[in-house]
């Protein structure tokens, strides 16, 4: 009985973990599973939370500042006593003190320290936000390359079952004296033929297969096969139509517009930063000492002409001595660096003009691709439909006479081959226009699915 619930118990563990490597994930989930993992994404997260420490002591350096000291000090020889004379003797020291800074006024150097920080990290969320959207891409073109190939193999089993149809009719006329055997033997070569582009075509899914795994960054690629969603009738959508529409919202929400613009910020804060230099600075301080000496001794008096050593607590209250007051600095020549500061902010401005300038022209220019692109495939997937209704119907034909006799294997053999062709560029333009308008999509604002 021991073994049986033995025996029962890896039976459910083998059919469970089956069941777990033929799980299969949907667009959805390896999008969600690559920002997880990503390693660029995650570099790119730790140079977002960089940029949100130096905002954090950009906010700080506002604050006072206040610092300690403790010191001690053994003396040997000749040292000032307590009543300001010089005496031979050796003494012990220990003195502390405690000084604060509090700065007032530096050309609003500090405020804008802090705001260019802010832009600093606001451009790194939105790096951060472009490295997602990219990889989002990256995925749905390799899930779309992994159904398109998948597609492919559909084809090329299609055509082979048609062959061995045809080998199992042709045998038949042989045998009858019909047909003769060479009729037979060429289409049993193409067979061979097919079978090897299947092999091929098989290949081609797992080296889509491969180049998810690779964005994943899956440990065990075995137990990951990907769904295939019901993809909706290919026809002219509203992206594919307005083009230009798409690029005047994308310019206003893309992060890789609105890290450049950030960039350009901070760097007019920096202009700002470099020109505080000029001014004025007042800064308000205050500070506090107290010492004890283990050979500070009372004044002698008539009374009393051999004092002993004043107390710990006594010095204490004798020794403390504070101190308030304001520093202002002013400016007057420092060479010409300040100058040459603000002139080098100023150019890297302009510099971030044209760069923000360029990645506007890049994103024109992208989505002007994705929608000749999509215009072009949506052209081709018209053509090739009416390609694959014509080339079926001529198929059926051609088989219906060789099957009779009146045409030849090489015919037939071409007519097959065209079929297999029109059906395979058509599930190119199918997967093309549905990549290129979802990238229009994309850049609409619009989420990336299936």
């Amino acid at each position: 009985m021991k073994h049986l619930f033995q025996i029962v118990a890896l039976i459910t563990l083998i059919f469970s973990g089956t069941a777990q490597a033929q799980q299969n994930w949907d667009l959805q989930q390896c999008i969600d599973y690559a920002l997880e993992n990503n390693i660029q994404i995650q570099q790119q997260s730790i140079n977002t939370d960089y940029y949100q420490n130096e905002l954090q002591q950009a906010k700080n350096n506002r604050l006072p500042s206040l610092s300690g000291n403790l010191s001690n000090s053994f003396n040997f020889g000749r040292s000032l006593q307590y009543d300001n004379t010089y005496a031979d003797y050796n003494s012990n020291q220990t003195g502390a003190s405690l000084s604060a800074n509090v700065p007032l006024w530096n050309g609003f150097r500090l405020q804008n320290s802090v705001d260019k920080a802010d832009l600093d990290l606001r451009a790194s969320l939105a790096d951060l936000q472009k490295a997602k959207d990219d990889i989002k891409l990256y995925i749905a073109a390799a899930y779309l390359e992994i159904l398109f190939a998948e597609e492919l193999v559909q084809v090329a089993e299609d055509q082979l079952e048609i062959t061995k149809l045809q080998i199992d009719r042709t045998q038949k006329l042989v045998d009858a004296g019909s047909l003769a055997k060479g009729s037979l033997l060429e289409i049993e070569a193409q067979q061979a033929n097919e079978e090897l582009n299947l092999v091929n075509q098989q290949n081609s899914l797992q080296l889509a297969y491969l180049n998810l795994y690779q964005l994943l960054e899956i440990a065990s690629p075995d137990q990951f096969k990907i769904e295939k969603p019901v993809l909706s009738v290919v026809k002219a959508n509203g992206s594919l139509l307005n083009s230009m529409d798409v690029f005047r919202n994308a310019v206003k929400i893309r992060p890789e517009v609105k890290s450049a613009e950030y960039r350009l910020g901070s760097l007019q804060e920096q202009v700002a930063i470099a020109k505080g230099s000029l001014y004025p600075s007042l800064t308000f301080g205050a500070d506090y000492y107290n010492e004890y000496n283990n050979k500070y001794f009372y004044s002698p008096t008539e009374e009393n002409p051999n004092p002993g050593v004043i107390s710990f607590g006594d010095q204490l209250k004798n020794n403390d001595r504070y101190g308030l007051g304001v520093n202002l600095s002013i400016p007057i020549f420092n060479k010409g660096q300040v100058r040459t500061q603000i002139k080098n902010a100023e150019l890297q401005v302009l510099n971030q003009e044209y760069e923000l300038q360029s990645t506007k022209n890049t994103l024109r220019k992208d989505i002007e691709q994705a929608y000749t692109n999509a215009l072009a495939a949506l052209k081709k997937y018209m053509a090739s439909n009416k390609a694959v209704e014509s080339t079926q119907e001529a198929f059926r034909y051609t088989e219906e006479k060789f099957n009779v006799g009146m045409v030849n294997t090489v015919e037939y053999n071409q007519s097959k081959n065209n079929l297999a062709k029109a059906k395979s560029d058509l599930a190119q333009a199918k997967y093309e226009y549905i990549f290129r308008t979802k990238i229009l999509d994309f850049y609409n604002g619009n989420p990336l699915n299936l």
